[in-house]
């Protein structure tokens, strides 16, 4: 089964700062991905700017393939030197992988990097190269399925310093907290935001550096097909049915129009339920064969208000969905499980829907940004129009 990879970061800035001295940059170049995390000198707007620039830079030039050796001079010359201190400096962890999972890690000066594997944190093999006097770790990656890369700004190590620690936390400290928390079901986003918002506990909400951590997983592929609405020729119900159930992966209904074709067409019937776990959603339904089925406009616009919070990378509110209502159980199957997502759109006009303010065209627009927001999360989206 071929392999998805996934990444996630979730940034803390200083307390009092309006901009984080951390920069993430991921860049996607044929099969490769590469991911430049950047911590800036010191913090606020000087610290903003190295860290853009270096981000940028390297992200471009790893990217296009070019050396180490130039990408890291071209960095040290382009930086503008801070008057006060006379160096012009970022710290940087590069990851460049395709989608195979090999490639590689660099690192300078950044916390080092752990190595989530076989259910349990390590430490890479790092090999010592010298680049313009400047000490640069490579190490040669080939993930498997499961494993997981967690890099961070050095925010993390300090979180606590002088507050509920005396010393910081240290890095055995974060890997054997990553051990307990980290789930084989969590997605890169959710173990990011789990270790960002475990250090701002420790700093006790008001970090006392800029802090960020960006997580990289490689997981197995997972295709959900999704109905939304019923088409409009009705003559076609079951060749578009046949198509949205074809294929392996999960199926999702959303919609009470949509759910009693599809359960005509399986010769079933729709179970409603009667539980609400959140007053703001409609309750869920049953169909035989159908792994969820929900209502449909409220709950999608119930899910696109998750889907912007989970995209929020400055958001620590948890990023895994517990509650058993449609929009959460929709959630989790969209944002923690998928790696792949088609949508089948009917564009029918509901005529339960009259009278009320919901129509063909909001229900499009809802569609249409949620798959935006989920091609932002990494999936892989298509959406067909019926």
């Amino acid at each position: 089964m071929p392999l998805r990879l996934e990444s996630g970061y979730t940034s803390l800035n200083k307390k009092n700062e309006e901009l984080c001295g951390d920069k993430v940059e991921i860049k996607r170049n044929g099969k490769f991905t590469t991911l430049v995390l950047a911590d800036g000198l010191g913090s606020g707007v000087k610290a903003n700017i190295l860290s853009t620039l270096t981000s940028k830079i390297l992200c471009t030039m790893v990217s296009e393939d070019i050396s180490i050796f130039d990408c890291v001079e071209t960095i040290l010359q382009s930086l503008p030197v801070c008057k006060v201190r006379g160096v012009a400096y970022s710290t940087f962890t590069v990851i460049h992988i395709d989608d195979e999972g090999k490639g590689y890690l660099l690192e300078f000066d950044n916390p080092e990097a752990i190595y989530y594997h076989g259910g349990k944190c390590c430490d890479f093999a790092r090999e010592e190269m010298l680049v313009c006097g400047k000490k640069v770790y490579k190490t040669d990656l080939a993930l498997e399925e499961g494993d997981v890369i967690v890099t961070m700004s050095d925010g993390v190590i300090h979180a606590g310093i002088g507050m509920t620690m005396n010393f910081g936390w240290q890095r055995g400290d974060v890997k054997e907290y990553l051990d307990g928390a980290i789930k084989p079901q969590m997605s890169a986003r959710c173990i990011a935001w789990l270790l960002a918002a475990a250090c701002n506990d420790l700093y006790l909400d008001k970090p006392g550096d800029d802090t960020t951590v960006l997580a990289v997983k490689a997981r197995a592929e997972l295709k959900v097909n999704i109905m939304v609405g019923p088409p409009v020729d009705k003559s076609k119900d079951d060749f578009y049915i046949s198509r949205f159930l074809s294929g392996e992966g999960k199926k999702v209904v959303c919609g009470g129009t949509s759910s009693q074709i599809v359960a005509r067409y399986l010769g079933t019937s729709v179970r409603a339920g009667f539980d609400f776990p959140d007053k703001d959603v409609p309750p869920i339904g049953y169909i035989d064969g159908i792994d969820l089925t929900t209502e449909g406009v409220l709950t999608l616009r119930k899910l696109l208000e998750y889907s912007e919070k989970y995209l929020s990378v400055n958001d620590l509110s948890p990023k895994y969905f517990t509650k058993k209502d449609g929009a959460s159980l929709l959630a989790n199957v969209l944002f923690e499980e998928a790696s792949d997502v088609t949508f089948f759109v009917g564009q029918s006009i509901n005529k339960a829907h009259q009278g009320l303010p919901i129509d063909t065209t909001m229900k499009l627009k809802l569609v249409e940004s949620l798959a935006h927001n989920l091609k932002r999360m990494g999936k892989n989206v298509e959406v067909f129009y019926d």
